[in-house]
């Protein structure tokens, strides 16, 4: 697989399928190559003369070439890699490649096997092709951003790219597998068209259902699942930390409310007729928040965690790197002080909010 990728979404769509088993080239131009060995570069990365660890987590597992575009050497090597390779995936601006003489008509002129991938913006084609754009921006154009609102109905600014990687890298990786199974089966390779804006509008799912029943997307607060219902919110802990209640089902509200020790909240919940975004919804959530905030976080996820009742911490990166879910140390760390605890000498599990 040649990846000719930079910044995020396409080096993120070769390494998803380099931990898939694919044998990825990164190619990258003479000089300073791509534009995240640099970004977000730590002091130390900078002084040791190395990239920084952006580059490293989204290149991991792939061998790396230079070849400059702009000459016609480089392009008659990439014509001989494209000629033997599965998989080409690009992320220039619509009509670059063209320019190169590189287009996916040229270079399946000599290998119709090819799965040739475009990820862009807004597509190859269209109005807004030659556009420029980042995450924000495509995901604004989507109507997601306007769903990712606090509740005075600013939207917020997510430290998660949402266009990038599930528009982008997610749509990818998911049509390039799509089409190698056709070339399995003897057909031909395709060009693979992946408009990170359209594919995040795609995904926009629970506000086009509002839109299809009511005509418009609910406001921040007063829908289902922004807000707008006691059993599936965000509150505030006593050390000013945040709790989770994802208890959207009858069953896991009704063993939440007797964890609490409020069985009569217990049928208060959208799907015995609670409006949704109603006043009784809204009350309730006041109450629910004035019980959460007389706990810390680490006690709630003490005494709720094991209950099956969908309530979790919202952890920072560093906890959630640090917790048993994802950090196998962390689990037999928190195996042994759980042991420990049982003697009556262990103290509080590492990867437990503080």
């Amino acid at each position: 697989m040649l990846d000719l990728t930079r910044l995020l979404p396409g080096p993120v769509a070769a390494l998803r399928l380099a931990e898939l088993g694919a044998d990825v080239l990164k190619i990258e131009a003479p000089g300073a190559g791509d534009p995240t060995r640099t970004m977000m570069q730590s002091s130390s990365d900078r002084v040791a003369g190395r990239p920084g660890a952006f580059y490293r987590m989204v290149n991991r597992g792939k061998r790396e070439t230079r070849l400059d575009l702009k000459t016609p050497a480089g392009c008659n090597v990439l014509r001989a890699l494209a000629a033997e390779a599965d998989v080409l995936i690009e992320s220039f601006r619509p009509g670059v490649m063209e320019r190169l003489g590189l287009s996916y008509d040229t270079l399946r002129a000599a290998n119709p096997r090819l799965v040739y991938c475009a990820i862009s913006g807004y597509g190859a084609s269209g109005p807004f092709a030659d556009h420029a754009g980042h995450d924000l921006n495509y995901i604004g154009y989507a109507g997601v951003l306007d769903q990712l609102a606090s509740r005075d109905g600013a939207p917020i600014l997510p430290n998660f790219q949402i266009a990038d990687l599930l528009g982008g890298a997610l749509a990818a990786v998911t049509q390039i597998l799509a089409a190698l199974w056709q070339v399995a089966r003897g057909g031909e390779g395709r060009f693979v068209d992946v408009s990170m804006t359209h594919a995040s509008y795609a995904h926009n799912v629970v506000a086009q259902v509002a839109l299809a029943n009511d005509g418009a997307a609910p406001a921040a607060g007063a829908g289902l699942l922004n807000g707008g219902v006691p059993c599936y919110n965000l509150y505030r802990t006593r050390d000013q930390r945040w709790l989770a209640v994802g208890a959207l089902e009858l069953k896991f509200w009704e063993t939440l409310c007797m964890a609490l020790d409020r069985p009569e909240w217990a049928t208060r919940h959208w799907s015995l007729g609670q409006a949704i975004g109603g006043p009784d919804a809204a009350a309730l959530t006041q109450e629910l928040a004035g019980v959460i905030g007389t706990r810390t976080l680490a006690e709630w996820v003490e005494s709720l965690e094991a209950l099956d009742c969908c309530v979790s911490p919202v952890l920072t990166p560093a906890e959630a790197a640090q917790h048993p879910l994802f950090n196998p140390h962390a689990y037999a760390a928190a195996s042994a002080s759980a042991d420990e605890a049982d003697s009556g000498s262990a103290g509080e599990r590492d990867w437990r909010p503080r």
